[in-house]
């Protein structure tokens, strides 16, 4: 049977990827980890939440990216104009959507209230 040994750095090394990978993706990769540490072996769990909380890394704004947000501006003009127009256009492409959907429901409930009043109309003059 042959064993694995590891040094000392190369489990440092591979503690220090699975930090930095679970720091790209942010406090919901964290936190699966956290669950999944409690699943699997609860020491692990409380290993990584104490780890978590010493570390500051539940803390607010941790997580957050140097990056702008959606209505920012990015500093580069054209795209600036562009992301400003197609978002324009967006939401002018949804709220005609929204009125197109609107007047189908309309028409539904129309169709619908005309078929009951037929329906209750014919039963009417049979019974007379």
């Amino acid at each position: 049977m042959q064993t694995v040994t590891m040094s000392m750095s190369s489990a440092t090394d591979w503690i220090v990827r699975c930090r930095d990978w679970l720091d790209e993706r942010g406090k919901g990769a964290w936190i699966a980890a956290i669950v999944a540490g409690f699943i699997v072996f609860w020491p692990i769990g409380l290993g990584l939440l104490l780890y978590m909380i010493g570390s500051k890394r539940m803390g607010k704004g941790w997580g957050r990216r140097n990056r702008q947000t959606v209505s920012g501006a990015t500093g580069n003009a054209a795209f600036d104009s562009y992301r400003a127009e197609t978002l324009k256009r967006l939401e002018e492409e949804r709220d005609a959507f929204m009125s197109f959907l609107d007047e189908l429901r309309q028409a539904k409930d129309r169709a619908e209230f005309d078929q009951f009043m037929a329906r209750r109309n014919g039963s009417g003059t049979n019974a007379a």
